[in-house]
């Protein structure tokens, strides 16, 4: 299962402009209301090779939310609407309208094969919510530090068979 772009391009300029300083005035660590420079869409799309037009449609979806904060005119763009460290990443997903989902059914569908639920079903759906809670717990501030990896948790079942599968 894969993300999809929009997904992926939301988070990178999301964590693109919390590196960049686009922290929401008043913050812990930031600078005061009206000191700190909005960060421009033209800035982001440049560093993160993405294009502008999609930025632009992604950044209204994400001010939607709540996510982000805009400021109009000359040296305008955007500033997270709250500390990096309060915006997970499910957030960012879910703000772009991605479902996070490893089955090929529609909720409420008619079903994954023929009209009924096929036997792995419930496996898929779960993989899709363990994602979901996987990207609800990682914020902004953690990718931004770098403080992601080592986050999975393997169940027993698997660390058993790890440890068996190393030890030929």
């Amino acid at each position: 299962m894969r993300l999809s772009t929009r997904s992926r391009y939301a988070v990178m300029a999301m964590a693109d402009l919390a590196a960049r300083g686009g922290a929401p005035c008043g913050a812990r660590g930031g600078a005061p209301c009206g000191i700190e420079r909005p960060v421009s869409l033209t800035e982001i799309a440049g560093a993160q090779l993405l294009s502008l037009a999609y930025l632009e449609q992604l950044f209204g979806r994400l001010r939607r939310a709540g996510l982000v904060a805009s400021a109009r005119g000359p040296g305008g763009g955007y500033r997270l609407a709250r500390p990096a460290a309060e915006i997970g990443i499910g957030e960012i997903v879910e703000a772009v309208d991605e479902p996070i989902a490893a089955t090929r059914c529609d909720d409420g569908g008619p079903g994954c094969l023929a009209g009924e639920r096929c036997l792995t079903h419930d496996l898929w759906a779960e993989l899709g919510e363990q994602i979901r809670l996987f990207l609800c717990g990682v914020t902004l501030a953690d990718v931004v530090a770098g403080d992601v990896r080592g986050r999975a948790i393997a169940p027993r079942i698997c660390e058993a068979a790890r440890r068996a599968g190393s030890a030929d």
